[in-house]
């Protein structure tokens, strides 16, 4: 049986159509960074605006933060460019997790690259499989692939009880961005 003190990356996954994804996410790169731990992200939409997480991370030596989507799809003029940056965007997530130097690396809404056929599911999860075995990663989005989820130490899905905007109140400042 193995200690308790046995160290493994893990999978982790926050998927559901709920708010709250990449808050959870971030609240675990926060607790690691606190304890000196070497951090990656690479957010695949949020390109357009510059959110609180964003400009915090340029202010954070040991985390590597990189916008490269352009925008939400449903507000995009240009799909084949969205495709190309998913692809430039896993060429640099794929490249941060193999690579060692960080152990928690978050794939900020890479589901929707999957959703629209940009990335290939099977290559996401054999580069899962292939990284150092003391490498957390972390995937957000909705609906998230069975074969990541099944691959994953970690699922959790989020739903929306009440929802602000129901009531038409719009995203606030330090709460959605």
């Amino acid at each position: 049986m193995e200690s308790s003190k046995t160290k493994k990356g893990l999978v982790i996954v926050h998927t559901g159509p709920g708010k709250g994804k990449t808050t959870a996410a971030l609240g675990i790169l926060f607790r690691a960074l606190g304890r000196g731990i070497k951090c990656g992200v690479v957010q695949f939409l949020k390109g357009k605006w510059e959110t609180g997480e964003r400009k915090f991370a340029k202010t954070i030596p040991d985390l590597d933060f990189h916008v490269m989507g352009l925008g939400f799809t449903w507000e995009s003029d240009d799909l084949d460019r969205d495709k190309e940056a998913a692809k430039s965007a896993w060429q640099k997530s794929s490249e941060m997790i193999l690579s060692g130097n960080y152990k928690i690396i978050i794939l900020d809404e890479i589901t929707y690259a999957f959703h629209y056929g940009w990335l290939n599911v099977e290559e996401i999860v054999d580069v899962l499989q292939k990284r150092p075995e003391d490498v957390h990663v972390i995937i957000t989005g909705r609906n998230c692939p069975t074969s990541i989820t099944d691959h994953a130490d970690l699922v959790s899905f989020i739903e929306s009880r009440k929802h602000p905007h129901e009531k038409g109140i719009p995203a606030q400042i330090g709460i959605d961005y």
